[in-house]
């Protein structure tokens, strides 16, 4: 069916602004965190909100105000998370993972390449992308925890970076 009248077009268009003004402040109250770069959890919710955003818009038989609501829960639980992670360190352990290194002092750590499903190539790239054209100008390449890859040429100091707890055990295989 086409078009099923022009009722149901207001009432999509009225929860459509409604919901959207609702989703705003809320993200505001949810604070920077809601709407920073993404990891697997940050993306597991934005996709939740977008989702709930649009079954509200859609739905005949869902209110605006319980839709506020789900979307309000799924705000608040993302700010609980949020607040456990940054004050309890296992808590923080069990929802972010540790950056991996991919290449340190010359060498590929092809095994954990393959566990991230990176590709050399990529790798190589992402030195290029970054000023060096030559991957003995690089000292280290961590694939991030939202999965960005970082590259740390030769004459910068690793401490600043805080990963030499990440390499320490790295041996590379050339």
């Amino acid at each position: 069916m086409w078009f099923s009248g022009w009722e149901n077009l207001g009432v999509i268009t009225i929860k459509g602004v409604v919901c959207f003004v609702g989703l705003i402040l809320l993200l505001r109250l949810g604070g920077k965190r809601t709407l920073t770069k993404m990891n697997a959890f940050d993306f597991i919710i934005t996709f939740t909100i977008g989702s709930t955003l649009a079954s509200i818009i859609t739905s005949k038989s869902l209110a605006i105000a319980e839709g506020i609501t789900a979307l309000g829960i799924i705000i608040c639980m993302q700010y609980i998370i949020a607040w456990l992670e940054v004050r309890v360190n296992w808590f923080q352990k069990l929802i972010k993972a540790e950056p991996s290194v991919l290449f340190y002092k010359g060498g590929f750590n092809t095994e954990i390449m393959k566990k991230e499903r990176i590709t050399k190539i990529e790798v190589l790239a992402a030195m290029r992308y970054n000023g060096l054209g030559d991957p003995s100008e690089a000292d280290l390449v961590l694939m991030e925890t939202d999965g960005q890859l970082s590259v740390i040429p030769r004459s910068q100091d690793r401490q600043e970076y805080g990963v030499l707890q990440t390499i320490e055990s790295f041996e590379p295989n050339h």
